[in-house]
């Protein structure tokens, strides 16, 4: 079918991704273009550019969103500059997804995003793990039905360095955001020791948590991995798992195509 053209908004709490899609979709979206703006600056001018270079009359903004102040600001923008577009805010019960936890409307927007866009990569009959390596870090379990399940949340790679700098009286505050590669496990000193124990230990906390999840149908268990740190995690968990850089953003897309379909 075709999908409308459409910007898919992901709001986390660090960070704002804005994917624009068009055209006949093919099974797997992808977009044309993207946009990362960083919340906290509030900053919203390069919008401008990236709407610019679509060249559409009107859009359609399909938002899922973890932060209301970011998404509340990105919504004030968008009734400013673009006054035709239409808006749209993504809810658990929007989306082609069955969401088997106790308060459906109480589950992160993203988490349950990217399990829509699993359901979409994986074979019929495995089940899921999802890996989301952001400001927190969330491992999900989609089943092999389909159903998302739930999963577990810690914090985040930098979040985690932010609070042994916080919480201590000597420890320094180190930069975690850009992970690009894996730190040495022996640290010889307090800062690589730091950069060891935070990088290792959250790819230690996921692995065991794929294993738990998976149990005996590990081999059954496809394991999708995106976020930031993604790629250097992906490469560290196994052949089984995938890194999807834009997994959120084509989750929406796919939530879109049901929706509107």
């Amino acid at each position: 079918m075709k999908l409308s053209s459409i910007v898919a908004v992901d709001v986390g709490n660090n960070r704002t991704k804005c994917g624009w899609f068009r055209g006949a979709a093919a099974s797997w979206p992808e977009p044309q273009s993207t946009i990362t703006l960083d919340n906290s600056s509030g900053d919203l001018d390069s919008l401008t550019a990236f709407v610019d270079q679509i060249a559409e009359q009107s859009l359609e903004w399909w938002i899922g969103s973890v932060n209301r102040r970011a998404a509340t600001r990105l919504l004030d923008w968008v009734r400013r500059h673009r006054p035709d577009d239409a808006l749209r805010l993504l809810a658990a019960g929007d989306l082609p997804l069955r969401v088997a936890v106790p308060r459906p409307d109480m589950v992160g927007i993203d988490r349950l995003l990217d399990a829509v866009a699993a359901n979409q990569l994986r074979p019929a009959g495995h089940a899921a793990v999802v890996v989301d390596v952001g400001t927190a870090i969330t491992v999900d379990y989609v089943s092999e039905e389909g159903a998302f399940l739930g999963g577990a949340i810690l914090p985040g790679i930098a979040m985690a360095a932010r609070a042994l700098h916080d919480f201590t009286d000597l420890l320094p505050l180190i930069a975690m955001t850009d992970l690009t590669q894996a730190p040495p496990a022996l640290g010889d000193s307090t800062e690589s020791a730091m950069r060891s124990g935070l990088f290792w230990g959250a790819v230690g906390a996921i692995r065991q948590l794929i294993e738990e999840m998976a149990g005996q149908k590990r081999e059954q268990t496809e394991v999708f991995v995106t976020g930031g740190a993604g790629p250097v995690v992906a490469g560290l968990l196994g052949p089984a798992a995938r890194f999807v850089p834009n997994l959120t953003l084509s989750g929406i897309a796919l939530a879109v195509r049901s929706i509107e379909g």
